[in-house]
């Protein structure tokens, strides 16, 4: 949704007039978010057919033919002039009806799942976060980088720090989950929380899940630890975080291949275990180019603390790390992508 967002913010400051209706999943969580952003938002039946059971496949069938079915019908009522996907199955039905349409698919994962290979072949423009991604098309893709959302480039790190309460005095982690949050990154912070206390500030953004027991080990510290963790269940002005922190906790989705060099962020890569690899992939990426350092899910909580302290304690290291991150920025991802847009669109 994000990167869609900021190629959309983009767009609509060149083209003021432009005519925009964002296609969804039936139920999906975009919806209000996209309608926040004062978008029309239609919904259309989707859903997956990559690893599901044989019970399950062909109600799935049924629901993409659904969607193909009201995807034809969108597009004759809105006759737009230029397709954008950003992925999932939820595009697959909008790809095969627009097959006619000129179009452009944004791949934010370096190893793109079923889905976005499926979209491929009907796209005339494979943007992607890094060149890694060329391996797996068999057609030419465009480095674009990750389309960021305008908000955060707004954030410098004293504007954080005041706006989050933030001391200073002491290095700032960061600790966050994706906007659900991650219940063994939350278990694993709380479980060296004094310790963790003890060397740094920490900003945890722990997702509604963990929420209440978040708040109650809060409650039972001393006051002077209590003042360095800055926990919530969300927050709106990532940015703020982003900016505010010395060093990050998180999984390994899309957003950290662009957000974390953009503010030149070293990261403790977590990839989620219990899904397809391509967070694995993208923590790969980002470790071997000195960028950060990867902890696999199942021995977080007795190597997080270690992990932590060894790179606090290496000053040098902290700035190798920062040095690499930036090099992996590319801030002007979501005006590429538009310009390539409004190109295919003959504007």
């Amino acid at each position: 949704m994000y990167p869609a967002l900021a190629v959309h913010d983009v767009l609509t400051s060149r083209v003021p007039d432009v005519k925009t209706l964002w296609v969804g999943g039936e139920g999906g969580m975009e919806e209000s978010l996209v309608k926040r952003h004062g978008i029309p938002f239609q919904s259309i039946p989707a859903a997956g057919v990559h690893g599901v059971s044989p019970m399950v496949l062909p109600r799935n069938l049924l629901m993409l033919a659904r969607g193909v079915l009201a995807s034809y019908g969108i597009l004759n009522d809105f006759e737009p002039d230029v397709l954008f996907f950003t992925g999932g199955y939820v595009a697959a039905p909008m790809a095969f009806a627009g097959r006619s349409f000129p179009s452009l698919l944004y791949v934010p994962d370096i190893e793109p799942g079923m889905a976005l290979k499926s979209i491929a072949r009907f796209a005339d423009i494979i943007a992607v976060t890094t060149e890694q991604s060329q391996k797996f098309f068999n057609k030419k893709v465009y480095e674009s980088g990750y389309p960021l959302r305008p908000d955060l480039a707004l954030w410098d790190r004293q504007t954080a720090h005041n706006h989050l309460g933030i001391s200073g005095k002491l290095p700032v982690l960061l600790v966050f989950g994706g906007s659900k949050g991650a219940h063994s990154i939350n278990m694993a912070v709380l479980n060296h929380l004094h310790a963790l206390l003890e060397k740094c500030e920490v900003i945890h953004l722990s997702g509604d899940g963990d929420w209440q027991l978040v708040q109650s080990m809060r409650e039972q510290l001393p006051a002077a630890l209590s003042a360095r963790y800055h926990a919530m269940d969300y927050l709106h002005e990532m940015g703020a975080a982003l900016a505010a922190a010395d060093l990050v906790v998180s999984r390994a989705g899309a957003s950290a291949l662009g957000e974390f060099p953009l503010f030149a962020l070293p990261a403790i890569l977590v990839p989620y275990p219990h899904a397809w690899r391509y967070q694995k992939v993208n923590a790969d990426y980002l470790t071997r180019r000195g960028a950060a350092v990867m902890l696999e899910d199942h021995r977080l909580n007795e190597e997080l603390l270690v992990t932590l302290t060894v790179l606090l304690q290496n000053p040098n290291k902290l700035k190798a790390m920062r040095a690499a991150m930036f090099e992996l920025s590319h801030p002007r991802a979501a005006e590429k992508i538009a310009s390539a847009l409004l190109e295919l669109a003959g504007e």
